[in-house]
């Protein structure tokens, strides 16, 4: 039998911030193709953990310290995953780990959406690590959307977190819905192509750049939860 409170405390010492499980049966209602099973057929846990995000770089007027070590911070997740991993492997556990941001295969062209193999900020949710908000990341309550998120899927059952019961957005808030140049969120999901065409740029010597963030940047629980 392996104890939750050991591993949780393992990966916490690998680098993780947050950390939570999440039972297979919740996530029942993912869409086909995109449900743990889909990625692993023996998949009994997800287990999803997090990096807390420096928020220095949103202070730039520049889009450069933000694109840049945004992509650190998910490569960083990237190398928890696999250390978290071989811990797994280690001791004879079959596990799979999920990509922190890219690659994915499912694109649409037309409209510019993709969709990861598994959708990290609803794992999150299910492993008791946030709430969604209306700008569609998920908040958690000491460290608010400044996280980044990963993943991996076990073969064993593992108690699973309680559900976030905290209050996520600000009743009536409006901020991140009115303040999207592109009129992107409705408060339930993203216009992914109209977000696309605002927050992602290329330079002419070929750097992409993360010209947006204004829906993570003015929440006012950005940083935790008041």
């Amino acid at each position: 039998m392996i104890d939750p409170l050991i591993i949780k405390k393992q990966i916490k010492e690998l680098g993780a911030d947050l950390c939570g499980f999440a039972p297979i049966e919740r996530f029942n209602e993912a869409p086909i193709g995109f449900n743990p099973l889909d990625i692993y057929k023996e998949c009994k846990t997800v287990i999803v953990f997090a990096k807390k995000v420096p928020h220095s770089p949103l202070l730039a007027m520049n889009y450069v310290p933000y694109s840049h070590f945004n992509s650190i911070i998910i490569n960083e997740v990237d190398a928890l995953t696999l250390k978290i991993m071989k811990v797994f492997e280690e001791i004879d556990i079959g596990c799979v780990p999920i990509p922190s941001d890219d690659p994915y295969e499912h694109w649409e062209s037309e409209r510019a959406y993709g969709r990861a193999i598994l959708s990290l900020r609803h794992a999150g949710y299910f492993a008791g690590l946030g709430i969604l908000g209306k700008n569609t990341l998920l908040m958690n309550e000491k460290y608010g959307n400044m996280i980044q998120l990963g993943a991996v899927l076990l073969n064993i059952e593992l108690k699973g977190d309680e559900l976030a019961n905290y209050e996520g957005c600000i009743p009536d808030c409006q901020i991140c819905l009115d303040s999207c140049p592109q009129g992107a969120l409705n408060g339930i999901t993203v216009d992914q192509k109209a977000c696309r065409q605002q927050s992602i740029y290329q330079t002419e010597k070929g750097y992409t750049l993360k010209r947006c963030n204004l829906c993570r940047k003015l929440c006012p629980n950005a940083l935790g939860i008041e």
